[in-house]
């Protein structure tokens, strides 16, 4: 059997050696490739949304991957995900947005669904996917979303702590009125994952693990 091709498509370079690690675990099968582009994220950052013309370069991103030679392509931030989506009614090999199996997982979890994250550009377009995720598989769902004011900024700042103990108590405070938390960014994984045990008191989701390994069920 040939071997596979994975193309990620990042826009912070600071992802590729989770995803690296990722793959490594789940899919060690599998040749894995790069595209990293910042100003993707910056320029959505900036705007304020996802603009036609950061969302064409997107789907021209994902065109590339596929001429590289792609089996399967994965978009790693969900700031961009319409244009992902734009992007798979264009492309011959499946594209998928990070947080898309997130949702599913999340939606099969339970009716009251918290999603948490420190950009309103990206808390927009994950609780808008929760609820279309809901829709398609006939759930009827109750969606808390809490945006982190503040949190990024200390985060691009360098004080990590100041994030991490906001991010931190909103994730207390999500998880005592739902029945499972999606994390809007993977940057917040490691403070859910260093919460104490008696903070954990619902399911708390983040996309990339989820991603990769709904992927591995797919290329076997």
């Amino acid at each position: 059997m040939q071997q596979k091709t994975l193309g990620l498509i990042h826009t912070s370079a600071t992802l590729v050696p989770m995803f690296q690690q990722l793959c490594s675990q789940y899919l060690p099968q599998v040749k894995v490739f790069n595209i990293v582009d910042d100003s993707l994220i910056k320029n959505t950052i900036a705007c304020g949304e996802l603009t036609p013309t950061t969302a064409r370069r997107v789907v021209n991103y994902v065109g590339s991957a596929e001429l590289a030679g792609a089996d399967f392509i994965l978009v790693t931030c969900s700031s961009i995900g319409a244009a992902v989506e734009a992007a798979a009614e264009l492309t011959n090999v499946p594209v998928l947005r990070v947080d898309q199996p997130m949702a599913d997982q999340a939606v099969r979890t339970g009716k009251r669904i918290g999603v948490i994250a420190t950009l309103s550009t990206t808390l927009q377009p994950t609780s808008d996917l929760v609820k279309r995720r809901a829709a398609a598989a006939g759930k009827t769902i109750e969606l808390e979303a809490v945006l982190c004011e503040g949190a990024f900024d200390a985060l691009m700042s360098g004080d990590a702590e100041k994030h991490d103990t906001m991010v931190a108590k909103a994730l207390r405070e999500l998880s005592a009125k739902t029945d499972v938390i999606v994390l809007a960014q993977a940057s917040m994984a490691r403070v859910a994952d260093n919460l104490a045990p008696e903070d954990k008191k619902v399911p708390i989701l983040a996309s990339p693990g989820i991603a990769v390994q709904h992927i591995a069920s797919i290329l076997k």
